[in-house]
């Protein structure tokens, strides 16, 4: 449950580095990559314990598929609540097409 939690963390971070400039178009670039970096300075904080705690208990393979769910949830929910950007049919389509993904690398074969 810790790497659920951290990776969690971790992608509320790395959202707002890479999109969260998105509502400041006014500011100049170099101003929004330092500020990016200084947010993702954070995410790594958490991603790197993340990685490294779960590698006890699943593959690469996993600790990617659960990064990238767990991806989707955040930024998700970022693009309706600090966006505003509507979820339409299709972008959940999408993303369940690649939840579906998570059975294919957990599943035992």
């Amino acid at each position: 449950m810790r790497t659920i939690i951290l990776l969690c963390c971790s992608n509320i971070f790395m959202t707002f580095a890479w999109y969260g400039h998105l509502k400041f178009d006014q500011v100049a670039l170099w101003k929004v990559i330092l500020i990016s970096w200084s947010i993702a300075f954070f995410e790594y904080c958490f991603q790197v314990p993340a990685n490294r705690i779960g590698s006890y208990e699943f593959t690469a393979a996993q600790l990617k598929t659960i990064q990238e769910v767990i991806t989707l949830t955040v930024f998700s929910a970022f693009s309706v609540l600090y966006l505003g950007e509507k979820m339409k049919w299709n972008y959940a389509a999408g993303f369940g097409c690649i939840v579906m993904g998570v059975f294919f690398v957990f599943h035992k074969w």
